[in-house]
């Protein structure tokens, strides 16, 4: 006849997921409609995308793109526009590397 194991006395040991006032309900998460996941994904795509690590880009490339919108609607200013953007964007360039190498030196 095996031998039984004893039996503990005293109390139970604490349920880790009790509250205060006894054990709670289990928790069931909150799920959103599929096309608000959907919207939030795309949302959070493209805001990684255009903003990532450096978000001094996108901002001057929308200042860039604004002056350039300027330059257009000023009619005798399109051939300014034509070689006044890749001068900015250059620009743009050698001040966003600039700022990563001083960044990286750090």
């Amino acid at each position: 006849m095996p031998a039984e194991t004893p039996k503990p006395t005293g109390p139970a040991p604490a349920d880790p997921q009790a509250g205060p006032g006894g054990p709670t309900a289990p928790v069931t998460p909150v799920t959103r409609p599929p096309l608000r996941r959907w919207l939030g994904a795309f949302g959070a795509f493209w805001w990684d995308f255009l903003v990532g690590d450096t978000p001094e880009l996108l901002i001057g490339v929308l200042i860039a793109i604004g002056v350039l919108a300027v330059l257009v609607k000023a009619s005798s200013l399109n051939a300014a526009a034509v070689a006044g953007f890749p001068i900015m964007v250059a620009v743009l360039l050698g001040v966003s590397v600039l700022r990563a190498r001083r960044r990286q030196e750090t």
